[in-house]
């Protein structure tokens, strides 16, 4: 394996045991020195700034989603269009994001992360702010869908520089830590939202985030340098970016927790498409009282996050914590679909809520851990196999938004069915394709196709 850089990481059962006795920053390596990449060593030694800003990048979707959601019933009236057809704002936005990373992800390869990132940020603070002038709910479809396909790029190349600058340990906890900042905009985004409905309508909270999206700009702009040094690119065009891809699909691990990630993201996203109308409208509750139902969710989710970076990382194996993290996602969906369907008989707000802050929680577990386990095994094309990571997890969720309302706005019996079986399909494909009790012998085998067919 010489020639193509070494073997992709195994991620045995002892990973984090084993790789954090060898986590060193990513930028370390031979082929690059440290006297090459002085930006990149002094951007790793100001850890709260590279925190910020890359958790502002992570940050992109849940304030683009959350702070509209309490404005979901009021688009439906304002524009005269059913919930079904709203929830396809939510579906626009979250597949011009799965779009976007494969584009702008083999781009950052090619071209270095700051241009194509600096691009994507100045397309998304103009289609965000056609957003807020839309006339018609088709118009706010397609403005939703450039917004998306320009906010990947936040959110491809985020994940790109963290596998730049981190490895082994360091980088697991990395994504911990970014949990927290891009925790705080899930907990704050709703409750802006609310707030901002108490003093206009739902085009101020586009407004609102066009604002947010040119103060993250001027942040990059100025702070955020190069993290990909030129020769550590790829020369060549969209065969090498496709064969770069096929080879990371051919790890048969990597495309486990792939999908594992991205159905988990489906039940997450199951749940910010379906909760404005199950607490509202068929609970009863205000904008205000959404808002603080889905802040403490997140808080739930923060908490586990760091409690999974500080704690476990480093501890106890992330093939463990993940598979303990979905199993309780299964238990708590579970739960719901039998309160849905009644058989507890009628149940108020209180144990529904309950039940959906346990399975938000789990995901401070499986989010960043199916992230970490991925691109441990993958240095050589950090932007391509981030865009895979990000495309397969909107896509897939893209698909669920329209599931939950395919029943109408009077029962959350869908929102509950589709968290169920995608958490099933998840842990199936953990199970079935990570094999998570493989030896340290099997994982590395099944991890050369992937360096061979990047050519790294």
């Amino acid at each position: 394996m010489g020639d193509h850089g070494g073997p992709i990481p195994d991620i045995p059962q002892s990973a984090t045991r084993d790789v954090a006795q060898s986590a060193t920053p990513a930028s370390a390596p031979t082929r690059t020195p440290a006297a090459k990449r002085p930006s990149t060593r002094s951007l790793r030694r100001t850890g709260f700034l590279v925190t910020f800003i890359l958790g502002g990048l992570t940050a992109t979707p849940p304030l683009a989603m959350d702070m509209y959601l309490p404005a979901l019933p009021e688009v439906t009236g304002a524009l005269h269009a059913p919930a079904a057809t709203v929830q396809l704002t939510l579906t626009a936005c979250l597949a011009g994001m799965a779009l976007g990373q494969l584009v702008v992800g083999p781009m950052s390869d090619r071209w270095g992360r700051r241009r194509p990132l600096l691009a994507g940020l100045a397309v998304y603070i103009v289609a965000t702010a056609l957003c807020a002038f839309a006339p018609t709910v088709e118009f706010l479809v397609a403005f939703r869908l450039a917004q998306g396909l320009a906010g990947a790029a936040a959110i491809v190349i985020a994940r790109a520089v963290v596998r730049d600058l981190y490895d082994g340990v360091a980088m697991a906890r990395f994504f911990s830590t970014l949990m927290l900042i891009s925790g705080v905009a899930p907990i704050v985004a709703p409750l802006i939202g609310g707030q901002i409905l108490r003093v206009t309508d739902w085009r101020g909270v586009f407004a609102v985030l066009t604002v947010v999206g040119a103060l993250l700009a001027g942040l990059v702009w100025r702070r955020l340098p190069e993290t990909l040094a030129p020769e550590e690119r790829h020369g060549g065009g969209v065969g090498e970016a496709l064969r770069a891809m096929r080879g990371l699909l051919a790890d048969r691990a990597f495309a486990g927790y792939m999908l594992a990630g991205g159905f988990a993201f489906a039940a997450l996203f199951a749940y910010i498409a379906a909760s404005p109308f199950v607490v509202q409208e068929i609970y009863g509750a205000s904008p205000q009282t959404f808002s603080l139902l889905f802040g403490l969710n997140s808080v739930g989710l923060v908490i586990v996050g760091q409690i999974n970076g500080k704690v476990l990382v480093g501890r106890v194996s992330l093939d463990r914590v993940l598979g303990a993290g979905l199993t309780v996602v299964i238990v708590a969906a579970t739960a719901l679909l039998l309160m849905s369907a009644g058989v507890f008989g009628e149940v108020g707000l209180l144990p529904v809520a309950a039940a959906l802050f346990v399975l938000m929680s789990a995901m401070g577990v499986t989010l960043p851990n199916t992230q970490a386990l991925a691109l441990l095994r993958t240095k050589h094309a950090a932007g391509s196999a981030s865009a895979l990571l990000g495309t397969s997890s909107f896509l897939i969720g893209a698909v669920a938004s329209p599931l939950v309302g395919i029943a109408g706005e009077d029962t959350a019996v869908p929102m509950a069915v589709v968290q169920l079986a995608a958490a099933l399909v998840a842990l199936a494909c953990f199970m079935g394709m990570c094999r998570p009790w493989n030896t340290r012998a099997d994982r590395r085998s099944d991890g050369r196709a992937a360096a061979e067919g990047a050519g790294s």
